[in-house]
Formats: structure tokens, C-alpha cells, sequence
């Protein structure tokens, strides 16, 4: 095990800084800060603040996080950070600071891809990713499918949101109700004690006609938001429970139908979800059921490893160094819309630096 690649991984494309260190496939320390306090009086994340609040967590919790691994930063043999996408104040925190403690330990660079990070933090809890798996994402900004038969090198889109992702869709119907932010969480709440087949509402791209993998889910957020309108202009009481139950129903009956689809398409027998809506109940409880009557066997990383996590960017970039991919260069930049073919931004010419750098980091930059 010790010849196995130490990494520690830096997430900060949202609300949550994240440092995780990984030897291998094996966790060994998973830290957050979370600022999503400092957002929920404004309904969403307010990039401004995000950004400024990673900046006053990011050494404390790289800190927190050597220390519950038990390991010196010297030791480790990289550093990974997400590169994007994301909200590009919040990228270029993360970025900086990967540079700067890579720049003083003499250590390489990996900057990688936040959505392949999602991917891969699966190997944390279920061992090694099978080769290809199918992906479905689901969170705050994303609702993507991906066919991956590399992740250190290969991930395609098979579909994504065309709009609102079903995230967003969450924290707006949960606005409506006023249930507050995250809407994830406090909808899941609501749905166990509601009928998820009380109200009908509509199942976005579900023709014959339509995208078979790609998502919608602008049109259900507005269907809900006009049922819950016209009862309370008639002077009825709005069934939240209900109306909880039966939007997430008409969310996750989509998300699994077409991956479920998917997969059977490709002829891949794992499925694997990641992402923060991926630790909504309803949404692995119906997975699972669909997936066991299909033949496929599914992967779902524990709830605390679906949201945003630096054990994710650690994981990617452990296999970064252990296939031998190039490490990136000082270069490196933020990109908030950095596509998930991409799943590290390799550098150019880094060798050189690198052998620089250790001369340098030899006087004690960082002890």
C-alpha cells in the first residue's frame, strides 16, 4: 500500500472548500469548510462571497486535513485541484493555492476536471472503476450523462440538461414552497411523508421524438410552481408533502429511465451516480429497483462523497499519477467551463520546473 500515490485534492468550484487525501483507492482524510450558511439568505450562492470564503478556509482546512491523515505534506507524491468548471472566482482560490503549496513542496500538478472527479471519487468506497461505466451526474449545476472508459483519459457525453439541471430545479420548487436553501435536502424531507402520485406533473423529454439521454426540467419547475399558484389564488391550502412527493418523483423517474436506457443501449452493466442529487433517498431507492430488474449493478458513493469533496479531486488525481499521466503546467488556469472530455488539463514542457523546484523547496519554503 505505501507505494501507492499520496495525493491531496483541492475543491473549491461552489460553496464548499474541499481538501481530501488519498493513498491510491484508499481515503485517509476528508475535510470541508461549507459556506452555504453565508448563501441561504440570498436563496443561491453568491459567487463573491464563495469565493472570499474559501479564501479564509483553504490553509486551515488543508491544515485539518493532514493532520487526520496522518501525513506530512512532504510526503505526498501530487497535488489535485479542480480546475473547472465552476464559478471561475471560486476555480481560481483553489487554483492558487494548488500552485502555491505544488510551487514550495516540489511536487506535480494535476488540474482536473470537477465533473470526472465526481466519477472517480466512486473508487473511494467500491474499488476500482469498471471499464467502461456509465454515469449519471446529478447536481446543483449538472445533469449529465457520461460513458467513460478511462477516466484519467476518455469520458463522452451521452447526454445533459438543456436547461435548468435537476439541482436547481430543487432549490427553486423548494423556494416556491418556502422550505428554504438547499431545497435537495428539505424536498427529500417533505417527499417521505407525501403520495408521490398525487399530482401529475409533466416527465420533461420523454417522447419518442425527443433527445433520448438529454434532460429538461424547466418545464416541470414551471408546472409545479403554476399548480402551487392557482391553489393558493383560490384560497387552498397547498399540500407540501404531496407536491414534494410527486415533483421529486417526476424528477427521479427521468434521471433513471434514461440512464437505466443508456446503459442498456451501450450494453454496460454498471451504473454509477454521483453528484449532490445523488444523495437524495428516492432517487437510489428507485435506481436501484430499475437497475436490479435490468440486469446492471449499481454504484452510488455514500452521501457525503456524492456533494462536493476534495476526497474526489485526491481520488482523480491518485490516478492521474498512477497511469503516468503528464502532470500540468504553472500555467494552469481556471476554467469555468472546462468540458468533461477533458478530464485533466495536462501542461507542456513541466519537467524542467519541476526539477527546479525541488532545489528550491530544499530551503525549507515549507518545512
Amino acid at each position: 500500500m505505501a507505494d501507492e500515490p499520496l495525493v491531496l485534492g483541492i475543491e473549491t468550484s461552489c460553496d464548499e472548500t474541499g481538501v481530501g487525501i488519498v493513498r491510491g483507492t484508499t481515503l485517509l482524510a476528508d475535510a470541508v469548510a461549507s459556506s452555504v450558511d453565508e448563501h441561504a439568505r440570498f436563496g443561491g450562492v453568491v459567487p463573491e462571497v464563495a469565493s472570499r470564503a474559501h479564501l479564509e478556509a483553504m490553509v486551515p482546512t488543508i491544515d485539518r486535513a493532514l493532520k487526520e491523515a496522518g501525513v506530512s505534506a512532504k510526503d505526498l507524491d501530487g497535488i489535485s485541484v479542480t480546475a473547472g468548471p465552476g464559478l471561475a472566482g471560486a476555480l481560481l482560490v483553489g487554483v492558487s493555492a494548488a500552485k502555491a503549496y505544488a510551487y514550495a513542496l516540489g511536487k506535480p500538478l494535476y488540474g482536473v476536471n470537477h465533473l470526472a472527479s465526481h466519477i472517480c471519487v466512486d473508487q473511494l468506497e467500491h474499488g476500482p472503476l469498471p471499464e467502461p461505466t456509465m454515469a449519471l451526474l446529478v447536481s446543483g449545476g449538472h445533469s449529465s450523462l457520461l460513458l467513460s472508459s478511462d477516466i484519467t483519459s476518455d469520458v463522452r457525453p451521452m447526454g445533459a440538461t438543456i436547461d435548468d439541471a435537476a439541482g436547481e430545479a430543487f432549490d427553486k420548487i423548494a423556494r416556491v414552497l418556502n422550505l428554504g436553501f438547499p431545497g435537495g435536502p428539505v424536498i427529500d424531507r417533505y417527499a417521505r411523508e407525501g403520495d408521490p402520485t398525487a399530482i401529475a406533473f409533466p416527465r420533461g423529454l420523454t417522447g419518442s421524438r425527443d433527445p433520448a439521454y438529454d434532460f429538461s426540467f424547466s418545464g416541470l419547475k414551471t408546472a409545479v410552481a403554476r399548480w402551487i399558484e392557482a391553489r393558493r389564488a383560490a384560497g387552498e391550502e397547498v399540500p407540501v408533502r404531496d407536491v414534494a412527493a410527486s415533483f421529486q418523483e417526476a424528477v427521479v423517474d427521468v434521471l433513471t429511465r434514461k440512464a437505466v436506457r443508456a446503459c442498456k443501449d451501450e450494453g454496460v452493466d454498471h451504473l454509477m451516480i454521483g453528484g449532490g442529487v445523488a444523495a437524495n433517498s428516492r432517487l437510489r431507492a428507485l435506481a436501484q429497483e430499475r437497475c436490479e430488474a435490468a440486469g446492471i449493478r449499481l454504484r452510488v458513493p455514500r452521501p457525503k462523497l456524492c456533494t462536493d469533496n476534495g476526497a474526489m479531486v485526491a481520488a482523480l488525481g491518485a490516478e492521474m499519477v498512477a497511469r503516468g499521466r503528464a502532470a500540468s503546467g504553472w500555467d494552469l488556469s481556471a476554467d469555468s467551463s472546462l468540458p468533461v472530455t477533458d478530464p485533466h488539463v495536462p501542461g507542456h514542457d513541466h519537467g524542467h520546473d519541476h526539477d527546479h523546484v525541488h532545489e528550491v523547496s530544499k530551503e525549507n519554503l515549507y518545512s
